[in-house]
């Protein structure tokens, strides 16, 4: 059923709708600014507590906080309209990806944990500069952090664009069609600078609550309302069997991947799995956690998003078989529409407003985690690092809260000049990038094998083939560069997730260089860590020897 509120002739502005979400979202601002309060330190004048909430998150808040970090716009907006408009194999692979991801992170992330609160660590790149004693090393691994977080807050920015312009604000020109953005852009760097981490932390127990309550009602109300979920996997069945538009020859997609997918649908899954806790907000937030065995208890927990996840994925095939027609305020079809307009289309207005509420919220807190991780990155690894190496605490906090303006402004250029109708690849372009970093992160946290400069050299040829492949994509409808993120794998010939192969490439050339730089005895740069770091947890005596001066140290064992 629709349940259109009234509206002034011509407007098609959902006001009901609009009203909920007006306030819902203010309400999660006013929680943002409140937070500066919550748990309260002496002083937010240093990266431990603006960029860290001071490191005290106890489980039930870092797992609220990292599902708000990991389940972001991208869940809720991209994926159901990757599988709206393509099917299972562009959309699906999220769902195993993330099944996939918490074995992995369980392993790794305690000993991450571990150093880093051994000796100050606030990014992955200052790990990497302590294990592998590189400034260049680490510069690489910052970098890389903060160009691949771009696209992935532009992809929030984006989720909440998309609820606006159903609920009816926006319009053709370019100033009403982006307002919504510079509006979020705002109340974002605004709460952001003020409390730092802890914002995001106590408006994910919102985000999550609503989105919780959103999926339930929809997958259990919305397949009685379209015929059941025999008709949905029917009419989705149907579809992605048409020929496409852009090319009659080939199908719209895939409803079940075939053979000639299944390296497609592999590697994009594998590959998302392996990038995802490379990024800097991800280890944020873990960083951030109470004690070791806090990681490894959210590891074990955080899979009840994966069943969300799932559903919420089916609801792009929901989409289909209600007739949902996602155009945008333009006149164009945009997929990415497709998940608010089904809400809209189905839903009364008031509980319409609550799930674009959702979206909008769960965009947010993504968005506030991320900007904070590259401005944690940007001021421990090259502000301190390479500008200003006697940094005062306050002056790195000082850094830290402007670069967090500066990075929100950065993705919105992503937003205005790459195409919105393909919002998941602004994703999977972050997590080609950001996958070329794990030899230098996690295999730092079990050998010391690796010679520095061949790891430096490995990434370097993998950030240039990664970017030039992905940019030799064409989307077959705009024709337009950076089009997808699947391209021919070299001597397999089967079509295969970019990040995947430019890793292997990264993988090879680190091998081999350090083979031939150890035969060299070239200096591999000495490591600051000892063996007892990996295994560090909360209380520990010597992170209290070691907190007041180690952060300074780039060379020297503890």
């Amino acid at each position: 059923m629709t349940a259109l509120a009234p509206a002034a002739a011509g407007t098609g502005v959902n006001g009901v709708a609009l009203t909920v979400l007006i306030l819902l979202f203010a309400l999660v601002t006013g929680m943002g600014f409140w937070a500066t309060r919550w748990r309260k330190a002496d002083s937010m004048e240093s990266l431990d507590e603006w960029g860290l909430g001071g490191r005290r998150f106890g489980t039930w808040v870092t797992w609220f906080l990292l599902g708000g970090d990991l389940y972001t716009a991208y869940t809720f907006v991209a994926v159901p309209a990757a599988m709206f408009a393509l099917g299972s194999v562009s959309g699906f692979f999220a769902v195993p990806y993330t099944i996939v991801l918490y074995p992995i992170i369980f392993i790794f992330m305690s000993r991450l944990w571990s150093v880093s609160h051994r000796h100050g660590y606030v990014t992955p790149a200052d790990f990497v500069k302590g294990r592998y004693g590189s400034r260049g090393l680490s510069l690489a691994v910052a970098i890389t952090g903060i160009l691949a977080t771009m696209p992935y807050i532009a992809l929030q920015l984006v989720g909440i664009q998309a609820v606006l312009e159903v609920a009816g604000v926006g319009g053709s020109n370019a100033l009403a069609k982006d307002l919504p953005l510079f509006i979020a852009f705002a109340l974002l760097a605004a709460y952001t600078y003020s409390s730092g981490l802890r914002a995001p932390a106590v408006i994910a127990f919102v985000k999550d609550a609503l989105i919780y309550l959103v999926i339930i009602v929809a997958v259990i109300y919305l397949p009685t309302k379209v015929g059941g979920w025999d008709h949905v996997f029917s009419a989705a069945e149907a579809k992605m069997a048409k020929p496409s538009a852009a090319n009659p020859a080939k199908p719209t997609g895939a409803f079940i991947p075939n053979s000639q997918q299944y390296w497609a649908y592999a590697t994009l899954a594998f590959g998302s799995a392996l990038a995802l806790f490379m990024y800097p907000h991800s280890i944020t937030a873990t960083l951030s956690s109470s004690s070791r065995n806090t990681i490894r208890r959210n590891a074990s927990i955080l899979p009840a998003y994966s069943f969300v996840l799932g559903l919420l994925a089916l609801l792009g095939w929901v989409a289909i078989a209600a007739g949902t027609k996602p155009i945008g305020l333009d006149g164009k079809p945009n997929a990415q529409l497709v998940i608010p307009q089904l809400f809209e289309d189905m839903f009364p207005s008031w509980f319409a407003g609550v799930a674009f509420a959702a979206v909008a919220i769960g965009a947010l807190v993504p968005a506030a985690i991320m900007s904070i991780a590259a401005a944690n990155t940007f001021t421990r690894n090259i502000y301190r690092d390479w500008i200003k190496p006697d940094a005062t605490h306050a002056q790195e906090a000082k850094v830290g809260k402007l670069v967090s303006l500066l990075v929100k402004a950065f993705a919105l250029v992503f937003v205005l000049t790459l195409d919105k109708q393909n919002a998941i690849n602004f994703q999977l372009l972050g997590g080609i990038w950001i996958l070329q970093t794990l030899p230098a992160i996690v295999f730092g946290l079990y050998t010391r094998w690796f010679h520095r400069w061949a790891l430096l050299g490995g990434w370097a040829v993998g950030m240039v083939y990664g970017t030039v492949a992905a940019y030799n994509v064409i989307n077959p409808t705009t024709k337009g560069h950076f089009g997808g993120s699947l391209a021919m794998i070299p001597m397999l010939g089967k079509m295969g997730y970019i990040a995947m192969t430019a890793f292997v490439i990264n993988l090879v050339i680190a091998v081999v260089a350090t083979l031939v730089l150890r035969a060299m005895k070239v200096d591999g740069g000495r490591d600051e860590t000892i063996r007892g770091d990996y295994f560090a947890d909360a209380g520990d005596p010597r992170v209290e020897k070691h907190l007041p001066t180690d952060v300074h140290l780039t060379t020297g064992t503890p």
